[in-house]
């Protein structure tokens, strides 16, 4: 009888809410952005449930492979169509078994709102909307209607604000604690294979006038969307009134529970800034309208790019786009086969809010060739090396990443060197390095490294103060030198110790490198390691 009422109450005290904290918010300064969850900052080390896997019956197979990953995050889809099945009858029974079991397993919330939009589609919109359709209208083509629902769809602009408006009030009611840090509005909004809406009234804003607060935005001269935007003005007039409607949809779950919100992209080349319209994602922030989405959603809080693309130069440029002063860097999908692993060590070098790897549950379903054939148990380890080292201090180096300027290296496919330079000094990321010895000595003979030839290995560094710096990184060698010696000018490494923050974000050394440790560089394998470096330099 004891033990029945203690279990008893131990439920009831789960499933109470918690004292209400501090609300998570996004913080930006000096170009430099942070999230800030429970007054502090945040690293996200996120994982990414498959689609299917919101349901109460899918979580079990989901929180397994966030403790495994040694996530501190989970991305998760709410859909329209499961909390609202009936039209004005909403059931919130996934969302609360959602918020218990993620407290439970001492995990974040980011809840991405599958709506009128998901991968340009209208999939997760209930029943009584897609039947519908001259109530709840479809895009328009030139030969006739498209899958898409339209951004001009009234009904189904207020219908889905409706919707995301009792989502918010209900996380206002029951998530006291904040369990959800971040909401994304939409996912992968506009369209694909069309490059915008033509029923008649789009036709005929499209022949008007750009509105004159994008204009002034931008700087532009008057003028109709063909006249301002060119070769992308079917793109730009989608980006606008999609941004548009979104916006009217994240200020009305805003005014209940103000939580960051972000929108997400499926992306075009990211080195053809005039796509072809009807190839490229039109409607959401992809990278080249970035600017457009923006100053069309004032209410969202960042725009993020989800990245499928394995290719070195073409993932980085996807970070350079989205990386701005005006917008904080995150990337709230990738791939999650081996290969996207290296990538976390320049998103987060970047002083990104955080890194999420897409599909990572139990759940049978891979999305090859976009990412793993398997969750195998080198494609796990491989992402679960990276947060391991930094599950204990997430919050210390968001906090640092926020204050001081950072840098990362994954390695390219011809494994070269990459460089930087921060104040007096040149970081230079090596691949395929033994921890000893040089390229050069051809006197000994030497077996290929284990990752010849593999899309293995990156590192990081921040910046503490002019000669001292954080070092992490995995099967990657790092090196310091003069950016720009002075004649006779010389340099060392003075101390490098190997180590950790205790809670306090007191750096806490586990033991010094010397010697053969650092003769060749600052040489990393397959297990992760935080260095914390000072440089000396003397004429």
């Amino acid at each position: 009888m004891i033990r029945r009422l203690l279990a008893l109450v131990a439920a009831l005290l789960l499933a109470a809410p918690a004292a209400a904290q501090e609300l998570p918010r996004l913080v930006s300064a000096n170009g430099r952005h942070a999230l800030f969850v429970d007054g502090a900052p945040y690293l996200m080390l996120g994982i990414q449930a498959n689609n299917s896997s919101n349901a109460v019956t899918m979580l079990p197979r989901v929180w397994p492979m966030a403790e495994r990953l040694h996530a501190n995050t989970l991305e998760i889809p709410v859909a329209w169509e499961q909390i609202e099945p009936v039209e004005g009858q909403f059931d919130f029974t996934y969302v609360d078994a959602l918020l218990a079991q993620a407290r439970q397993h001492k995990l974040r919330l980011v809840l991405l709102w599958f709506a009128t939009w998901k991968n340009g589609n209208g999939t997760y919109a209930p029943e009584w909307v897609k039947t519908d359709t001259a109530r709840f209208p479809r895009n328009r083509s030139l030969t006739g209607s498209h899958h898409a629902l339209s951004p001009f769809g009234k009904a189904t602009l207020a219908a889905d604000k409706r919707a995301f408006a009792a989502l918010m009030q209900h996380l206002k009611d029951r998530d006291k604690p904040n369990t959800v840090i971040m909401v994304q509005v939409e996912n992968e909004a506009g369209t694909w294979g069309l490059a915008r809406d033509h029923s008649p009234e789009a036709d005929a804003l499209f022949e008007g006038p750009v509105p004159d607060a994008l204009v002034t935005k931008l700087g532009k001269q008057p003028g109709t969307w063909r006249q301002v935007f060119g070769k992308i003005a079917d793109q730009a007039f989608s980006t606008w009134y999609t941004a548009r409607y979104i916006d009217e949809i994240a200020a009305a779950g805003k005014a209940i529970k103000p939580l960051p919100m972000y929108c997400n992209s499926a992306l075009s080349d990211p080195f053809t800034p005039e796509p072809d319209g009807a190839a490229t994602p039109s409607g959401g922030p992809n990278w080249n309208v970035i600017a457009i989405f923006r100053a069309a959603a004032p209410s969202i809080d960042l725009v993020a790019p989800d990245i499928y693309n394995r290719d070195w130069k073409t993932y980085l440029a996807y970070l350079d786009a989205y990386q701005r002063p005006d917008n904080a860097l995150f990337v709230p999908e990738t791939g999650n086969a081996i290969d996207y692993a290296r990538f976390f060590w320049p998103v987060v070098g970047r002083g990104a809010i955080g890194f999420s790897p897409f599909g990572m549950d139990g759940d049978d379903y891979s999305n090859y060739p976009l990412g793993a054939k398997s969750l195998d148990d080198a494609t796990v380890e491989a992402f679960a090396a990276n947060y391991r080292l930094f599950e204990p201090i997430a919050q210390i180096w968001a906090k640092l990443a926020f204050e001081h300027p950072g840098w990362g290296a994954a390695k390219g496919p011809d494994a070269a060197a990459q460089s930087t330079v921060m104040g007096d000094w040149k970081v230079t990321a090596q691949f395929e390095q033994w921890q000893f010895g040089e390229p050069e000595w051809t006197w000994q003979q030497v077996d290929p490294h284990p990752t010849k030839g593999k899309p293995l290995g990156g590192g990081l560094v921040l910046q503490l103060a002019p000669d001292e710096f954080l070092v992490a990184g995995s099967w990657v060698r790092l090196r310091f030198a003069l950016a720009n010696p002075a004649k006779g000018q010389q340099s060392q490494l003075l101390r490098v110790e190997q180590g950790s923050f205790d809670a306090a974000g007191n750096w806490v050394p586990h033991h010094v490198w010397n010697g053969d440790q650092i003769d060749y560089g600052l040489n990393f394998t397959d297990k992760p390691v935080l260095l914390k470096v000072r440089l000396n330099k003397w004429q």
